[in-house]
């Protein structure tokens, strides 16, 4: 499958979007609804059906996210990073496999989805790292790092080179959140 213009772009407006969110910036979300609009196109045309719906409701994600970021903090003000409790931790895990097995389940039996686990797996998964990254816990790139290490190669599997490349930058990406959200952390402790 050939490179689409808008998968281009979407690559673009996604390591911009991404960029932002290791820096702390609310205007993460709104990048973010662009890049997502384009790659519910580009995950149609690719027949990855999980990755398409996940899209649709990074749409739902992103608008919270930007709410939360902007006015989810203290006294209605900006939203600051803190680490997940324990049990919403499990909670997350539980779901992130639970929604990876039924999802994948219903893709391979009743769509012509091309890796229906692999699919449902890193969409479900994806969708615990994003409402961690929406609530700011710190422990959503370490989920963001192992799913889009996975991404890599699933798209180069499905020859969508362009987007195998963005994941490739969203692992570093991924690994300059934590850290910078790591000193965050730290400085607000202190």
């Amino acid at each position: 499958m050939a490179s689409s213009s808008y998968e281009i772009v979407g690559v673009l407006f996604g390591i911009v979007a991404v960029w932002l969110t290791t820096r702390e910036n609310p205007w993460c979300w709104p990048l973010g609804l662009v890049n997502v609009g384009l790659f519910i196109l580009v995950f149609h045309e690719a027949r990855l059906y999980a990755d398409m719906g996940l899209q649709v409701i990074y749409v739902l994600l992103c608008l919270y996210g930007w709410h939360q970021w902007l006015r989810g903090g203290p006294g209605r003000g900006a939203l600051p990073v803190s680490r997940a409790p324990r049990g919403a931790l499990l909670l997350l895990a539980s779901v992130g496999f639970a929604g990876a097995l039924l999802l994948g389940l219903t893709l391979y039996r009743h769509t012509d989805a091309s890796l229906p686990f692999w699919d449902s797996a890193t969409a479900s998964f994806s969708l615990v790292a994003q409402w961690m990254q929406a609530r700011k816990w710190i422990e959503n790139w370490a989920v963001w790092i192992v799913v889009d290490v996975v991404y890599v190669g699933m798209y180069v599997s499905k020859r969508l080179l362009p987007t195998a490349g963005l994941y490739a930058v969203f692992v570093g990406l991924a690994v300059l959140g934590l850290v910078q959200w790591r000193r965050s952390l730290l400085a607000r402790a202190a």
